[in-house]
């Protein structure tokens, strides 16, 4: 459903490993907003929900809740480094339109929707 790359799972489990909680893992989500229709949401929870897809990438527990499975399968996360510092990147294959900031998207069955580019 979901692939992170190696590098991006190093990066995840460097900031997981930062962090206070030992009960923690990767929530991936999207809603309703950006400037292409959707957001894509991504940060670390505690908090399970029984309608949540869990998923078990190399070792990391990834948590999707069910309204932005559909949104989600096949997304690719990727963490890039640059000269102005590092960050996570995105390819969704449903993605039909996304946004020149990256982090919003639209696919083919939201088409009719308003943009705010």
């Amino acid at each position: 459903m979901i692939n992170i790359t190696n590098t991006a799972l190093e990066k995840i489990n460097e900031m997981l490993a930062a962090e206070e909680s030992s009960d923690l893992f990767l929530r991936i989500g999207v809603k309703s907003g950006g400037c292409s229709g959707f957001s894509y949401g991504m940060g670390f929870d505690n908090e399970q929900a029984d309608d949540d897809k869990v998923l078990d990438i190399q070792g990391l527990k990834v948590v999707v809740d069910e309204d932005s499975q559909k949104y989600l399968n096949g997304l690719n996360v990727d963490y890039k480094e640059s000269a102005m510092g590092g960050g996570f990147t995105i390819e969704n294959p449903n993605a039909s339109a996304t946004c020149g900031c990256g982090s919003s998207f639209r696919t083919e069955s939201d088409a009719g929707q308003p943009s705010e580019c």
